[in-house]
């Protein structure tokens, strides 16, 4: 969120197009002269805003005199993936608010409890791993369809592995995920939702992969 008296908008160095701060990524330099992705548009010194599309990042990257030298007014220096770097930024911190769903009681985990969440409970969410048998998506997903107060309003969740999702719950063998109504899980929806902005990703592309 924007600091209190801070503009809402900001042009993109791309594109030059105005557009909200939540639809842009601010960048700073380090103290070596480095320019870092500053996600929570907090770090100190003069900003640089690039649209947050992988497609923006990997122009400024590659344009970087013109973007982020006239930006900063100064040389900026930029390792080798700047985008890939963002990328895994942006996957870390989605990580991280998905282990605070856990410690926030708004988490379930398992097929069986998964069902029987989405057949009684304020579920927000679903979350498959990328490497979930289709099969299994399919069934959640006719259970879902059965409350229509979850018809329309249950985000699909298939970015990450489920090797990441272990690691970030501290479980092992998390296939399948549910979210239950609460801040912990919006939050964490909400860095989806940059994550799938980022990539150009839709969620619909891969339910018509398992239909």
């Amino acid at each position: 969120m924007p600091r209190k008296n801070e503009p809402t908008e900001r042009q993109c160095a791309v594109t030059r197009e105005v557009q909200p701060v939540s639809s842009l990524i601010r960048f700073v330099l380090d103290p070596e002269g480095q320019v870092v992705p500053d996600l929570k548009r907090t770090l100190p010194g003069r900003g640089v805003w690039v649209t947050a599309t992988m497609e923006s990042v990997a122009a400024a990257e590659k344009c970087r005199k013109k973007v982020f030298g006239r930006g900063f007014k100064s040389e900026a220096l930029i390792e080798t993936g700047l985008a890939d770097r963002v990328d895994a930024l942006l996957q870390r911190v989605a990580l991280q608010a998905l282990s605070m769903t856990r410690k926030a009681g708004e988490l379930v985990t398992g097929y069986a409890k998964v069902e029987a969440a989405l057949r009684r409970d304020a579920v927000v969410g679903l979350i498959h791993a990328s490497d979930a048998a289709g099969d299994g998506i399919r069934k959640l997903a006719a259970v879902a369809a059965g409350r229509e107060e979850l018809a329309n309003g249950c985000q699909i969740v298939r970015l990450f592995d489920s090797t990441q999702l272990d690691l970030a719950l501290g479980r092992s063998n998390v296939i399948h995920a549910a979210l239950l109504a609460g801040q912990a899980s919006e939050n964490f929806l909400a860095r989806v939702r940059d994550m799938e902005r980022f990539r150009g990703y839709s969620a619909a592309s891969d339910e018509q992969s398992n239909a």
